[in-house]
């Protein structure tokens, strides 16, 4: 690890098991030349204990920083395919730390531009999805060429690590991280002689634009969500979504790939 990244802060859920266990990662920490940080702002490696949505929030919450690495480390039973350490086992992360085990592996991000105004990324996905006991209707375009017109109760786009997560709960495709893409899976759609759709998911390349024009019908207040969170933003016209030039930069066990997560969480 680079003496350049000494500055430790840690995301968490404050509970009294918690606590207690962290007490002694920090002291392990302050004695291997690491400093604990209470501002987000002054760390270089930012640290979420919990689970999957625990580092999602961490993400998030500190803005998707390009110039630190994050680090997932697992509490309890937590789901991790975010996270390659243990809470109980400290000197594992403090050894790979140290002595070079470690690998940094690089995420992409998605960008959803909501009425051509407010920009937000994602590391997981954004879904568009209906509040209402009436399904949406949207007009999918891919780099402007009207692609098909879906009707149903919304639609996922999903980063390659987000493919795990929601999208695959919908028997969407587990893509590789190492491509540069984004899944688009639906939700409950209708097909008839008025409606049509693939059917099924479909990924596109980077180098794609995404846009979803939401008719308004009635039924134009759609709920956003980006990764674990819901944004309520009203009249929604349009979405644009296309693969970001940001990364997040994570930290990996050098025996600990994508492929070996998936494995141990799914199989």
């Amino acid at each position: 690890m680079s003496d350049q990244r000494r500055n430790l802060y840690f995301f968490y859920q404050q509970t009294e098991e918690l606590n207690d266990k962290l007490e002694s990662l920090f002291q392990l920490a302050r004695d291997n030349d690491f400093q604990v940080v209470e501002d987000s702002n002054k760390a270089n490696i930012i640290i979420a204990v919990g689970g999957d949505g625990t580092f999602l929030q961490a993400v998030r919450k500190t803005g998707f920083r390009q110039d630190c690495l994050y680090v997932g480390i697992r509490a309890g039973n937590e789901a991790g395919l975010y996270c390659d350490f243990d809470i109980d086992n400290h000197d594992e992360m403090i050894d790979a730390m140290k002595n070079s085990e470690i690998e940094v592996r690089r995420f992409p991000l998605i960008e959803t531009t909501i009425n051509n105004e407010s920009t937000f990324s994602s590391l997981n996905e954004c879904s568009v999805r209906s509040t209402l006991i009436k399904s949406i209707v949207v007009d999918v375009y891919i780099d402007d060429l009207h692609f098909e017109t879906f009707r149903g109760d919304g639609l996922i786009i999903a980063t390659p690590t987000g493919s795990t997560a929601y999208n695959k709960s919908i028997n969407g495709a587990v893509v590789d991280p190492k491509l540069p893409c984004f899944q688009i899976s639906e939700l409950a759609s209708l097909n008839n002689n008025r409606y049509r759709t693939l059917g099924s998911s479909f990924i596109l390349s980077g180098e794609r634009t995404l846009k979803l024009t939401v008719r308004q019908d009635g039924n134009d207040h759609p709920i956003i969500g980006m990764d674990n969170e819901a944004f309520s933003i009203r009249n929604i016209h349009d979405v644009t979504i296309k693969l970001s030039e940001n990364v997040i930069k994570t930290v990996k066990l050098k025996n600990n790939t994508y492929w070996d997560r998936v494995k141990r969480t799914f199989l």
